[in-house]
């Protein structure tokens, strides 16, 4: 267990269905012998490489616990406390090298940027993904050239995408900023619109979906929709048609809550998988004809988008310094935007010999 906060404030975050837990970073408990002092004075003096005022932000974001419950920094620490320090992620201990990567920053300042990630792109090394991940390409950008790092200035995420989603990310360059990021999102109040494309003709032009997501118990590596809020979390995620071209749907979808492969799952759930979904069997004909022509056209849409049709288009949120909302929107990568173009001469064609 570290006794670094400033190690524990650089960790990222875990993939969005993890951001509404909480996680212990570590845990103290107070001599019996002390005397009150406030807590944000204890834990400085206490912890290693930390500054009151980075314990005053963990204490300010309700990050701070003592015996369970919830302290502001004027709290008098007593003999057998227990102090915990809880954050919406995981700890992380990945040695990081930084790489001259090219980044899609679509805004940046001092205390934060947001970048279009592409898709294939894996946002933090693990798992088989050591290098080429966005994290490595942050590192470079943020200036660790060089340099190798468990927990440097590789910029501190606060949300990821899977990675064959593209779309935008933002990124903390410091603790105030990725607590105050993580809060928002904590409370649901971070803006985030999707693009997808979904196979079948959606019934109603939009429409809620609130079903809680678990992990698949046949699949480590998918999740699905439980009976109810014991076996999953909480998800609801709001869709609104875009375009119809009969036997796929265009559609935004909006999330209140960001649990992992939440749009693909709960788009799988009303039947409607994602269009080249091979996770969620959208990667094989679902809705057409049973003609030799349509499945050529399929697989050539396959060819032409060789993964998920889902963009993070939008992303709104208040900045944590100066606290005005910050909107911004990106361009529809060119492998979907060329698979829409594909869908429209189709359905505008009486037969797929005109399309073709």
């Amino acid at each position: 267990m570290s006794d670094s906060l400033a190690d524990d404030l650089k960790d990222e975050l875990l993939p969005e269905d993890e951001q509404q837990e909480m996680f212990e970073h570590f845990r103290m408990v107070v001599d019996s012998g002390q005397a009150p002092l406030r807590v944000d004075k204890y834990l400085s003096d206490h912890l290693r490489d930390t500054s009151r005022h980075r314990v005053q932000l963990a204490i300010e974001a309700e990050y701070v616990r003592v015996n369970d419950k919830v302290v502001k920094a004027n709290y008098k620490v007593r003999p057998l406390d227990v102090i915990t320090l809880m954050m919406p992620y995981r700890r992380r201990g990945i040695e990081i090298k930084p790489e001259p990567i090219p980044l899609d920053i679509v805004y940046e300042d001092e205390d934060l940027l947001v970048v279009n990630k592409p898709a294939g792109m894996v946002v933090h090394p693990g798992h088989g993904n050591y290098s080429g991940t966005l994290v490595n390409a942050l590192a470079y950008h943020l200036g660790r050239q060089g340099e190798e790092s468990e927990d440097g200035r590789m910029g501190l995420l606060v949300h990821r995408i899977d990675k064959d989603t593209s779309g935008l990310l933002v990124v903390a360059k410091e603790d105030a900023a990725q607590i105050e990021l993580a809060r928002q999102f904590f409370h649901h109040t971070i803006e985030r619109r999707y693009w997808a494309l979904v196979w079948g003709n959606i019934a109603d032009d939009e429409g809620t979906i609130d079903a809680p997501i678990g992990r698949d118990p046949n699949d480590r590596l998918r999740f699905r929709v439980c009976a109810d809020e014991t076996q999953g979390k909480h998800a609801v995620t709001h869709f609104r048609v875009l375009e119809r071209f009969g036997y796929v749907t265009l559609v935004e979808c909006r999330l209140e809550t960001g649990r992992t492969h939440q749009i693909r799952v709960h788009m799988n759930y009303i039947g409607h998988p994602l269009f080249n979904d091979a996770r969620y069997g959208g990667d094989r004909i679902l809705k057409g004809t049973l003609y030799t022509k349509y499945k050529q056209f399929i697989d050539n849409c396959f060819a032409l988008c060789p993964r998920q049709a889902l963009h993070a288009k939008t992303l709104g949120f208040v900045h944590p310094r100066t606290r005005k909302g910050i909107s911004l929107d990106s361009e529809i990568p060119s492998d979907i935007s060329a698979l829409l173009e594909k869908w429209r001469r189709y359905a505008g064609s009486n037969t797929l010999e005109e399309e073709e």
